[in-house]
């Protein structure tokens, strides 16, 4: 018997870049259609994994594994939105300037017979202080847009960001170590 199918629950590219570091192509890609709402007082970390575990349940398959993540980019216990416009990403960009936040990448892996498994990627970014130039210069890159905490670090956001401890690509949308582990742990196929 040949290796189950993995589905990933994402449209997003940047994840599809990053597993295919790992040696994986997905068999298909069926992005969850899930409400994002925060829950009023939700913690950031109960947030992300919640929401990896709802994305994988509403893409589950009873033919092959589900991956889904989610990433957070949050200063103290405030969320911070991903930025759908202009307004949004200097707000964001500006409350991240000189100061450190951390960025949760959550990935959930449900198993064809309905196991759920999960893991947590903390990492901690901290921005050089931005001056108003270096934001509006951001602002025209128009990298921001649809970004968690309006920036992407695999950018022209990276040259502003003075310091990283933890997973870069966490902080890009899917922790390679912690995906690596869980799909291992879950019986599937990977070098």
């Amino acid at each position: 018997m040949g290796q189950p199918t993995l589905i990933l629950a994402s449209a997003s590219p940047r994840r599809r870049e990053l597993i295919a570091r790992l040696g994986i192509v997905p068999d298909a890609i069926n992005p969850a259609d899930i409400d994002e709402t925060p829950a009023k007082g939700e913690l950031p970390r109960v947030y992300a994994r919640r929401m990896a575990r709802e994305k994988a349940e509403a893409a589950a398959s009873s033919d092959g594994f589900v991956l889904a993540g989610d990433t957070v980019v949050c200063a103290g216990r405030r969320i911070l939105p991903k930025a759908e416009d202009e307004a949004t990403a200097r707000e964001c960009l500006a409350l991240l300037s000189g100061r450190r936040h951390r960025v949760l990448s959550a990935i959930a892996l449900r198993a064809p017979d309905g196991t759920l498994r999960e893991r947590l990627s903390e990492t901690i970014v901290m921005f050089k202080r931005l001056s108003t130039d270096e934001i509006d210069a951001y602002m025209e890159s128009g990298e921001w847009d649809g970004k968690a905490g309006g920036y992407a670090i695999q950018g022209i956001a990276e040259g502003l960001i003075s310091r990283i401890q933890g997973s870069h690509s966490g902080v890009v949308g899917l922790p390679l170590y912690e995906t690596r582990l869980l799909l291992k742990a879950a019986g599937f196929e990977i070098a």
